[in-house]
Formats: structure tokens, sequence, C-alpha cells
């Protein structure tokens, strides 16, 4: 078997073991953020950082219907020169959180994306959303790592593949989104 049929072999199987309830649960708590008109956070490091852009601009731009609200995102991920100024300046475990503070209210919905589970930046900023009165939800693999008991609601990959649990984050990015059209 060669590189391309086994990986292609392998996604499959990891996508099959998703829980699909809570993915059904996730996109109602997305879908309870947008009917508030509270504001949705995205955060995360590296490709999750890149998957928390992508999943932000898709949950702005195709989820418009008319008669009903517009999804208010935000990827903490996106303001390049405050996420420097907070790393040089004081500590890159406080990236997230330090953008948190001004911006998000009780009730507003924070999602981490980290593929370990354990990235100190998501962590803390998690923490900072629950003693705050926000819901968290966290994407992760692996075994779910910290995050996946410091989230209102987790969803695990179930593979020790960071590639894999990335395309999977992608993926369900776009299930979030169209679950949202039938609500």
């Amino acid at each position: 078997m060669n590189v391309i049929s086994t990986y292609l072999q392998e996604v499959t199987q990891v996508i099959q073991q998703l829980p699909q309830d809570t993915i059904e649960a996730i996109i109602d708590a997305f879908a309870q953020a947008r009917d508030e008109g509270r504001t949705i956070f995205l955060m995360g490091n590296g490709g999750s950082g890149s998957t928390a852009s992508h999943m932000a601009n898709d949950l702005i731009k195709n989820t418009i219907q008319p008669g009903k609200p517009r999804l208010r995102v935000i990827a903490l991920t996106d303001n390049m020169p405050i996420i420097l100024a907070i790393a040089n300046d004081w500590d890159y475990s406080r990236i997230f959180v330090e953008q948190l503070i001004p911006l998000a209210r009780p009730g507003d919905l924070l999602v981490g994306l980290s593929g370990s589970g354990n990235s100190p930046n998501v962590l803390k900023a998690m923490d900072w959303a629950r003693e705050n009165g926000l819901r968290t939800i966290g994407l992760t693999g692996r075994d779910g790592g910290q995050l996946k008991d410091k989230a209102d609601l987790s969803l695990i990959v179930p593979t020790q593949s960071m590639a894999q649990i990335e395309d999977v984050h992608l993926m369900l990015g776009h299930i979030i989104y169209l679950g949202l059209l039938e609500r």
C-alpha cells in the first residue's frame, strides 16, 4: 500500500469514529450564540491557528441567510501586531487571554483548537473564559490533553496523527457552518 491509499484509509477510519451527537451539540452552541447575538472567538497555534482563521472566514461569509442574524466571529489568531506585542512584552501564553479581556462578555463562545490539547495559551484562555461566564468548546486530538476537561463541550479526534487531527478540525469547521444553515 502506498502513502496515498494508507493516509486516505486512516483518515476515513478516524472520521467514522467521530461522535455525531457531540458535533450536533457544537452546532447547537454556535446557533445559540448566533441567535443571542453573542460573539464567537476562535483560537489555536500553528495549523490550528490557520484553521481558526479559516473557520472565522467561513462562518462569517457562508452563513448569511435572509431573516437570520449574522454571526459575530473573531479569530484571535488574526491580529499579528497585538499577538507579537503581548508575546514580546509579557508572555506567549497570554496572547489569547489578553485579547479576550477587553472583548469578551458573559455568554459569548470561545472555541479552542489544539491537536495535543495542551497548548498553554489556549488553556489559559479557556480558564479565563470559564471564570468569566463564557461557554467553551475544545477541538482536540490524541487523548484530548488538558483541553478536554477545560471545555464545556469537547470533541477529540481519535488519532495520534497531527496531520489527520488538523484535517478533521478543518472538516468540522465546514460541517459547523453547513449545520448552521439548517438552524
